[in-house]
């Protein structure tokens, strides 16, 4: 008796464009939690086969059924529900997000056409950095409703914080819940009026210089962990980050998490993706929740925006011809 190779499955579907160190460990996490099955896809050839077939090889002992693809045609990807974009260069010591942005601003365009192209239906979940200006890009080459285009920059940084406030106070992380509002870089705005331990300001727990020491260690926390590392950038806790949304939308669970969301006069700002408060499900972002902020925090958040939206038209004038 002959047994096929593979399967033809008409299960849920994630793509994952790029198989770096994030692309993989997110392919892992979707398929151990058993959300749906993988296509990985990569330009380098090999690459994405090697890795979709170790992580098959591991089902048996993970306990799962999940199909894990590994590509370098597009055409695999057909069908997706999901379309995460991780592919890009990683930052080197040294380098900020912002000098990816010539040559990842490139890359997202022409995955995201060529992937959408083949899931017109998919929600689109921007992973590349300068990630704040990739999912405004990805959003103009897609085509899509906004509704159905992100990007995940908050979740990270809020677990960063997170992290930190635990570390600080030595307690459980589960006990802490941080927000952090704003674009994925320098200029990030951490609101620890909205960040508490079971349901206890930090603000009560903390001074203030306590937490602004918290406050910088979280918008570094990506270049401390490049600087240390050397030869490459963070991806277990991004992935993970990436995964929660992922989980929320094909769960339909209408989490409220700090995704890159368009917006269109909440917060007083329009025509720009950044970081706020959004509640995801089926459709994507359902909904933006606009906080009460002080005029501090307000002023931050109008720093932040105009720093991306300056870098965004940047970004389009590079990319004229493209988008």
């Amino acid at each position: 008796m002959n047994f096929p190779d593979a399967i033809a499955s008409t299960s849920t579907r994630v793509s994952v464009i790029g198989a770096g160190n994030v692309g993989s460990t997110l392919a892992q996490r979707i398929a151990e939690k058993n959300l749906a099955d993988v296509v990985l896809l990569d330009v380098i050839a090999g690459r994405p086969q090697g890795v979709a077939l170790d992580l098959m090889e591991a089902r048996g002992i993970e306990g799962h059924d999940r199909q894990i693809v590994g590509t370098v045609d597009y055409a695999d990807t057909a069908g997706s529900n999901i379309v995460v974009v991780t592919a890009g260069l990683p930052r080197k010591p040294g380098m900020n997000r912002d000098d990816l942005m010539r040559t990842n601003a490139q890359i997202v365009v022409e995955a995201t056409k060529q992937a959408i192209a083949h899931s017109p239906n998919a929600i689109l979940v921007l992973v590349t950095n300068p990630l704040d200006v990739m999912t405004y890009l990805a959003w103009k080459a897609s085509g899509l409703p906004f509704s159905r285009v992100m990007g995940m920059a908050g979740i990270l940084d809020s677990a960063r914080f997170q992290t930190f406030i635990a570390l600080k106070l030595g307690i459980s992380p589960a006990d802490v819940s941080a927000m952090v509002l704003g674009s994925h870089g320098d200029l990030m705005v951490p609101l620890p009026r909205y960040s508490t331990v079971s349901g206890i300001p930090i603000t009560e727990l903390l001074d203030a210089a306590t937490i602004e020491r918290l406050i910088e260690r979280t918008r570094n926390g990506g270049a401390e962990i490049v600087e240390l590392m050397q030869t490459g950038g963070a991806y277990y806790a991004p992935a993970s980050s990436t995964c929660r949304m992922i989980e929320a939308i094909l769960l339909n669970q209408s989490r409220l998490l700090p995704v890159a969301s368009y917006l269109q006069g909440e917060y007083g700002l329009e025509d720009i993706f950044i970081g706020v408060p959004a509640r995801l499900g089926s459709g994507g972002v359902e909904s933006v929740l606009e906080l009460d902020l002080t005029d501090a925090e307000r002023t931050a958040l109008y720093s932040s925006a105009e720093s991306v939206r300056q870098k965004t038209h940047h970004a389009l004038e590079m990319l004229k011809d493209s988008v």
